[in-house]
Parts: structure tokens; C-alpha cells; sequence
């Protein structure tokens, strides 16, 4: 993977190597195994360059093709090669000299602007086409690289961050009220619902599934991808289903492993990343490689204080796979003296913007600087398992077959769920209820509403409401009960993808190793969309496809376990108990700035102060109270950092 920027002066005008060199220069906090830049008149290309791939050790990038006159820099690991080298007629004796970036290139030569549609991988890459005098890109379909990009009327200018081109003296540091507007009034986990704008008002992105092209002066963006729960897949039993997702995501795993360096994997007790590390074991074996797995735990003296269905220590369901699957080398860390307090300015020097998933980056930036000094290349994960390979919602199926007066399979479907799990028929149908008539189960007087702290003259000059309205987003935090509506706008609307391909993106960027996710391969997607409802709820289980397929590859009390799961960061408030009285101090010092006087509801936030009260309870963390004021600190300090 890399680090890639350039320039195109519209006017004609060569690039100076002030601008060239101060772009560059601002990748050099990344680690670096070469870096190259390529210049021509009026276009400068750069690559900080990682090699993660055996193809990439010593790979020329930017790269220019002197027969068809195009030049290339990418930040792209291609998975789908084999398909491509078919569908190009590319020589087999010349196939394993062939980089991705080369492989893009010629995709591009043969399909021009269509040529991401046949891409599957993670990719950010820019060619200039001599011949057409244009510069075209993309970003791969759910933005697990990131580029960014400067316009005006006489220069382009792209980067994978955002530092190189707030570097060029053109681009002012300006912030964008609208982004921060939806930062504040927005109560989901991503910041934006548009998915081209940044916190800053003039360097936009590049959003997923996306094309870009630049010609005569103009910008154009195309989407070029779009997943749809289309025609359904028929095969004739139901073990043929599990061949049929044994054989996709195999292939997936195989192609996500490809690294001269160790393999490693996020290790949880669930069947996402059991199902991901056991798959990967498989693979691994034939190259006679082992998969290090990294899994966070609490700290020894955090007491659960969760809810008895959940888990917030792993280690025995982790343990549990890891013996059971074999040839895995384990790593348990707890990442004592982090919090998500302490990572503040971490997280911020990276991503370069505010975030909201705060809970978690104490353990996530850990595992990824262990997994790096370790030697680790390739760092597997299942984040989107939920929506994809685990699949299957138990309750939403049966009034689906209520909906479809589908009486004897609800009967027999009900039945099994019940021996299974050990509850009534009443408790089932209750519900089931809550699902064919939600309207009458929401906006119920006790139901715990997302506190608006957005200040309310902001809201009215940016009309940030309307704009969350417009997308069918509640700011109380409410959202719909149709599960299969939810899950298709998942892989539809782009701002689920951004958050995080972002930290992704950027995290691979600090330690030199790449997130890969399995069960958000392209092909597995389109697979899982493909695969009837019946097969994920069967015989009383949900999420059965992952569970039938695989038997023989995780233990029973991971794989069949539908009474329990595990939930991470359960202990961040507990982790910020030595630091409770600095924390307080500084939100209090928040309350009397200005400018966020400006943005913020100073009484609601002086309402969250005093339910959660100067005592740092552990059950505190995932209190909408305790986000509120977590996001408020960190909008805070990001402003602080660049005024």
C-alpha cells in the first residue's frame, strides 16, 4: 500500500518543486520502504510507497507506460488478479511480474472509465492519460482507502491525506460548518451523510464506489458501483449453499492473505473473526505460515458490570477457538494505561478530522502498533460479518413468514427456536408484535432519547436538521425496526463505508500493515445478497449459513452459541478513573470557550455533567450522556489543535 499526492495545473503551468517536495514532505511521519515522484510539464505524481504485496518489493510508482502513454500512482492491493489476467489475456510467464498498479493500468487501457466496475480489492489510484489529456481515478466500493482532493479554477491537486494539501499555499485552512453541523446533531457513528465533503470547506473526497475524472477543466464524479438485493440464488439443498459460500469465502481469504510478511487477525470470541481466523488457518497451512492473532481483554480489575447475554471478557471464547482451529500464535492485551481519554490527540493527529467511535480506539490502535512489531503485513478482520456473512435475524424472518402466510414453516421454525433457546411461544409472538406493527411500540414516554447538544442558532443557519430529515435520520438516536431495510441501506449509502475505511486507511498508513476484511469482499457481498432468507434463519438458528458452514472449522460453544455475545469496550470509563479529575477540568474549560459556545448547547452538556457526576462508574460507558460529552472533547480539542 502507500501514500500517494500529485498535482495537474489546468493552466498549463509546470508544477514548482516547492509544491511538489512540501506534499511529499508531509508523508514522512508514515513509515517508507521507497518513495518516487514523476513529473511531465504541468503534472506531478508522488508514492510513499509500503510493500505489503511479494509483487510490490521494488515496484517503480508512480509508473509511466511509455507504448500507451499513461502514468499511474496508487495506493492499491488488486484481489481479483487472477480474473483480470483472463479477462486481459495477460501471458501466464508474465503474470507474476505484473504489479497491481500495472494491472490498473491496464484495465484502464482496456475499459477506460469503466474499468473499476472490474476491480476488487482496496484501491485509491490517479492516471493521467497523455493522449486524452485527462486524469482519471477512483476509490475502491467501500472506501477502504482514502483520497482526498483540491480544486479551483486553475490547479487539481489529490492525496491519500489531507496534510499535503493543506501544505500547497493555495489551499486555505478553512473549516466546513455544514460537517461540523452533522458532526454535532447527527447521533449515529459517521459524521457526514455526504460522503464528498470534509471538515474542511474547500479539500473534498473522493466518496466510495466513486470515479473521478479531470478534463478541459472540468471535475466529474461517477458512482460506479451500486449493490442491490437482486435475483435470488437457487441450488438444490441446503448443504449446496454451504459449498457454494465455503468456495466464495475461501476465495476471498486466499486473495486477502497475500503478503511477504506475517499474517495476522482480530481475534474476538464471536463467529465474525472465528469464522475469518479459521478460514485463514486453512489457507496458511498450505504455505506452511502460522496466523497471529491479536484480541483485547479488559484490565484485570475491571468487574463486568454488563448485561448477563453479553461478554465483556473474551479470553475463554477466544481460547476456546484458537485451540480448537490450531496453528494460530495468540496474543491477548489489555493495553493497561489507555483510555479512550489518553487517545484524543492520537487519533486526531491521524485521522486529521474528529471522530465519534472513541470507545474503542484504545484497544484498536494498540492492536495494529503490536501487530506491526511483530512483523505483521496483513491484519485480518470480520467487521462487516453482521451484515453479510452472518446474516440472519431471527424475529424479522418469522413476521416475514407471517407477512407471507407462511403458517407451517413459522410453526416449525418457532418450535425449534424455543428448544433451543428455552422460552415461549408468547414471548416469541410478543416480539414478533414489535415487528409487524412497530408504530405502536415506538416513542414509547420511557424510551431513552440521544440528547440534542447542538446549539440551536447553528443548527437553524446550517439547516442541519432538514438535511438529516432529508435522509430519513432521527437526531433523538431513533431508528426504523425493519431489519432488512437497514441492512440494504448498509451497503447503498455511503456514509456507513466512510468512518471506517478512513481509520483504516490511516491506521495502515502509521504502522506499515494493511485491515483487510474478508466478509466485506465484494464478491462475498454479492453472494450473501444472493442467498434466500430461509437459509439464513433455519431449524430455530439464526445467522445458520455461518453456522452450518462452519462445522469442522470452530468449536460448538462459539459456533452454536445464540444465547450470549461479546461487546468490547466496556471498560473505557473504568480506564479513565486516574484520569477523572483532568477530564472534568476540561470540560469545563470547553463550557467557556467561544467558539464552541458557538456550535454546542452549553446547557445540555452542563445536564450530562451532572448525571454522570464527578464518580467515573463503569457502567457510565456507553451512556448517551457520556458520548455527548466525549464527542464535545473531541470536537474541542481539534479545534484547539489547528487555531
Amino acid at each position: 500500500m502507500s501514500a500517494i499526492a500529485g498535482i495537474y495545473n489546468l493552466n498549463g503551468e509546470p508544477v514548482s518543486i516547492e509544491q511538489s517536495s512540501g506534499m511529499m514532505k508531509a508523508f514522512e511521519k508514515f513509515p517508507a520502504d521507497d518513495i518516487q515522484t514523476w513529473h511531465k510539464e504541468n503534472i506531478f505524481l508522488g508514492c510513499h510507497a509500503q510493500w505489503i504485496t511479494p509483487e510490490s518489493i521494488g515496484e517503480q510508482l508512480p509508473f509511466y507506460d511509455y507504448q500507451r502513454q499513461l502514468a499511474i500512482t496508487a495506493d492499491a492491493i488488486i484481489d481479483n488478479r487472477e480474473e483480470l489476467f483472463e479477462r486481459l489475456q495477460i501471458d501466464r510467464e508474465d503474470r507474476k511480474k505484473i504489479t497491481d498498479s500495472q494491472l490498473i493500468l491496464l484495465a484502464y487501457h482496456k475499459w477506460g472509465e469503466e474499468s473499476p466496475k472490474f476491480l476488487v480489492g482496496d484501491f485509491a489510484f490517479m492516471i493521467w492519460d497523455e493522449k486524452e489529456r485527462k486524469m482519471f481515478g477512483a476509490r475502491d466500493f467501500s472506501g477502504a482507502r482514502t483520497l482526498y482532493y483540491f480544486r479551483d479554477n486553475q490547479r487539481f491537486g489529490f492525496s491519500t491525506t489531507i496534510k499535503p494539501l493543506l501544505s500547497l499555499p493555495f489551499v486555505a485552512k478553512k473549516l466546513n460548518e455544514q460537517w461540523i453541523a452533522e458532526y454535532l446533531a447527527n447521533p449515529g457513528m459517521f459524521e457526514s451523510v455526504d460522503s464528498s465533503i470534509t471538515v474542511y470547506s474547500n479539500i473534498l473526497q473522493l466518496p466510495p464506489s466513486h470515479s473521478i475524472y479531470v478534463e478541459n477543466g472540468v471535475i466529474s464524479l461517477k458512482r460506479y458501483c451500486t449493490l442491490t438485493d437482486g435475483t435470488k440464488l437457487k441450488l438444490n439443498s441446503n448443504e449446496d449453499y454451504v459449498d457454494a459460500f465455503r468456495e466464495v469465502f475461501q476465495t476471498a481469504i486466499q486473495s486477502k492473505i497475500r503478503t511477504h510478511k506475517k499474517v495476522g487477525g482480530n481475534l474476538s470470541g464471536g463467529l465474525d473473526s472465528g469464522s475469518v481466523a479459521s478460514f485463514a488457518v486453512k489457507e496458511l497451512h498450505k504455505k506452511n505460515k502460522k496466523l497471529y492473532t491479536f484480541s483485547y481483554v479488559p484490565v484485570d480489575d475491571f468487574v463486568d458490570w454488563t448485561h448477563r447475554s453479553r461478554i465483556a471478557n473474551e479470553r475463554k471464547l477466544i481460547e476456546s477457538t484458537v485451540n480448537y482451529v490450531g496453528n494460530i500464535s495468540p496474543n491477548y492485551l489489555s493495553f493497561e494505561n489507555r483510555s479512550p481519554y489518553s487517545e484524543i490527540d492520537e487519533w486526531l493527529e491521524y485521522l486529521e478530522m474528529p471522530y465519534k467511535f472513541f470507545e474503542n480506539t484504545f484497544w484498536l490502535r494498540g492492536i495494529y502498533e503490536e501487530a506491526s512489531h511483530q512483523g505483521v503485513g496483513i491484519l485480518l478482520n470480520g467487521q462487516r460479518g453482521n451484515w453479510t456473512i452472518s446474516w440472519g435475524r431471527t424475529f424479522d424472518y418469522y413476521a416475514l413468514l407471517i407477512k407471507n402466510l407462511k403458517w407451517i414453516r413459522l410453526n416449525q421454525e418457532m418450535k425449534k427456536y424455543s428448544q433451543i433457546i428455552g422460552t415461549g411461544r408468547k414471548r416469541i409472538l410478543s416480539v414478533i408484535n414489535k415487528k409487524l406493527i412497530p408504530f405502536m411500540y415506538q416513542h414509547h414516554p420511557l424510551d431513552k432519547e440521544f440528547p440534542m447538544f447542538i446549539n440551536k442558532d447553528f443548527a437553524f443557519k446550517t439547516k442541519v436538521l432538514e438535511k438529516l430529515k432529508e435522509h430519513g435520520i432521527d437526531p433523538t438516536g431513533r431508528v426504523g425496526t425493519n431489519a432488512y431495510k437497514i441492512r440494504m441501506q448498509q451497503f447503498q449509502r455511503l456514509y456507513y463505508w466512510n468512518t471506517t475505511g478512513t481509520y483504516s486507511a490511516k491506521l495502515s498508513l502509521r504502522y506499515g500493515l494493511l485491515g483487510k476484511d474478508p466478509t466485506n469482499d465484494l464478491r462475498v457481498i454479492r453472494f450473501c445478497l444472493s442467498v434466500p432468507e430461509e437459509q439464513y434463519v433455519l431449524n430455530g438458528q439464526d445467522r445458520a449459513l455461518i453456522r452450518r458452514s462452519t462445522k469442522g472449522y470452530l468449536p460448538d460453544d462459539i459456533r452454536l452459541n445464540m444465547r450470549t455475545r461479546g461487546i468490547q469496550g466496556a471498560d473505557g470509563v473504568h480506564r479513565m478513573k486516574k484520569d477523572w479529575g483532568i477530564f472534568v477540568k476540561e470540560i469545563e474549560q470547553l463550557l467557556t470557550d467561544p467558539l464552541m459556545r458557538e456550535i454546542v448547547n452549553i446547557k445540555v452538556i452542563e445536564k450530562c455533567i451532572s448525571r454522570i457526576g464527578n464518580d467515573p462508574k463503569p457502567e457510565n460507558a456507553f451512556m448517551f450522556e457520556f458520548k455527548v460529552i466525549m464527542r464535545s472533547l473531541i470536537l474541542y480539542r481539534f479545534l484547539m489543535r489547528i487555531n
